[in-house]
């Protein structure tokens, strides 16, 4: 019996417990153990998976530590080399370990091979990191694919009222309907809602906007649409319009605010046949890049953590920014969106510009670990150059 064969066989006697990337599996196996013929220090040296197949166990192979599927973008760093007796098969194996060392153990040599893993999202379904200054992707993943991109949209919404303002025709102190029946339904609605409209309050363009940046207010975004354009429809033609006017061939919307018509149908504000914004990675970017571009004094606003409008918090769950969880002092991260739908899932726009480097704009979509990603993908980007 070959080796591969007898790792078969071994393999499909273990009860296999799936628990993540993030942690080591030990299952007892029910079958003899491997003993050493020789082993031998080696030269360390990086290697990665081969394929999905594979697994790591201790020496005598009677506990598996990790699966390559497993891990599917981890380096694995080899210090040793033995030469392992089952039955009366014998093969060559690795004694390996990731980086921090919290994952190490034995594989047959055949499940890998040398040079150090590709770079990877694990959860994201789309996303790019764009060069600010030359506006082209230094990396992505299915990033011309359209797909949901929920509150993100904002950024094309905030874009046309930033525009609309610079051109004189509208100012910040303006006041903004939001009587609106369906804008203050969608206001006290438990998943749609957040940001209040009450009937004795009246709202500047600059709350709003706020609202809309930091809280991610639905209503307000809505409600700044109609400002811009003088209704709901005529302003989901204006984002389409511009869109077109850049040349983003993957960029379709249906919403001011990101959500799908499936639940705006009930406020009165569905729009076209379409049940959402579908937008790739790459065309969100380059959105972000024309609003920054534009308009520089959204970074200075969307970096904020939170602020009363009106009376009511606005708390900017960007979790990159300073004192949260997942900043990052060197990459100097100062926006830019979060967004969320069933749909649509996590999905997040960072930007931010390490020194000396040229200013970096990530896109992840449809992740569920996109701060995590993000933090990844802005350092991986910067480690191919991107210099000032």
């Amino acid at each position: 019996m070959t080796i591969s064969k007898v790792k078969g066989a071994l393999l499909a006697l273990l009860f296999t417990v799936t628990l993540g990337a993030a942690t080591s599996v030990q299952v007892t196996a029910d079958a003899a153990t491997y003993t050493t013929v020789s082993s031998k220090n080696v030269t360390k040296t990086a290697y990665h998976k081969k394929s999905t197949s594979g697994a790591i166990y201790n020496q005598a192979h009677n506990k598996r530590i990790a699966t390559m599927k497993g891990y599917p973008n981890t380096t694995w760093y080899v210090t040793k080399q033995a030469t392992l007796k089952h039955s009366n098969s014998k093969g060559i194996y690795f004694y390996v370990s990731n980086k921090s060392g919290s994952v190490k153990g034995w594989i047959w040599h055949g499940y890998l091979k040398k040079g150090k893993a590709p770079f990877g999202l694990k959860y994201a379904k789309n996303a790019v990191a764009l060069d600010y200054t030359t506006g082209k992707a230094v990396w992505s993943k299915n990033a011309n694919t359209a797909r949901p991109i929920a509150s993100v949209s904002k950024l094309m919404t905030l874009y046309l009222v930033l525009d609309k303002i610079d051109n004189g025709s509208g100012k910040w102190t303006d006041i903004v309907k939001t009587s609106n029946s369906g804008l203050v339904a969608m206001g006290n609605s438990a998943s749609c809602g957040g940001f209040k409209f009450y009937s004795n309050h009246k709202y500047t363009v600059k709350e709003l906007y706020d609202a809309a940046l930091l809280d991610s207010s639905n209503n307000a975004a809505i409600a700044l649409g109609q400002w811009v354009s003088g209704s709901n429809a005529k302003f989901i033609k204006k984002m389409n319009a511009q869109a077109k006017s850049w040349n983003l061939g993957k960029a379709s919307f249906v919403s001011a605010s990101g959500l799908e018509n499936s639940d705006l149908k009930a406020f009165g504000y569905s729009y076209g046949k379409a049940n959402a914004n579908m937008v790739s990675a790459k065309d969100v970017a380059l959105i972000a890049r024309h609003l920054i571009k534009d308009y520089p004094r959204v970074l200075t606003d969307g970096s904020v953590g939170s602020k009363t409008v009106n009376g009511q918090l606005c708390y900017n769950y960007n979790n990159m920014l300073p004192g949260r969880k997942y900043y990052q002092a060197s990459l100097n991260v100062d926006g830019l969106k979060t967004g969320y739908t069933p749909l649509a899932g996590y999905c997040f726009v960072g930007t931010g510009q390490k020194a000396g480097k040229h200013r970096v704009i990530t896109v992840v979509l449809h992740d569920e670990n996109e701060f995590t990603e993000t933090q990844s993908l802005m350092n991986h980007a910067y480690s191919l150059g991107m210099d000032a």
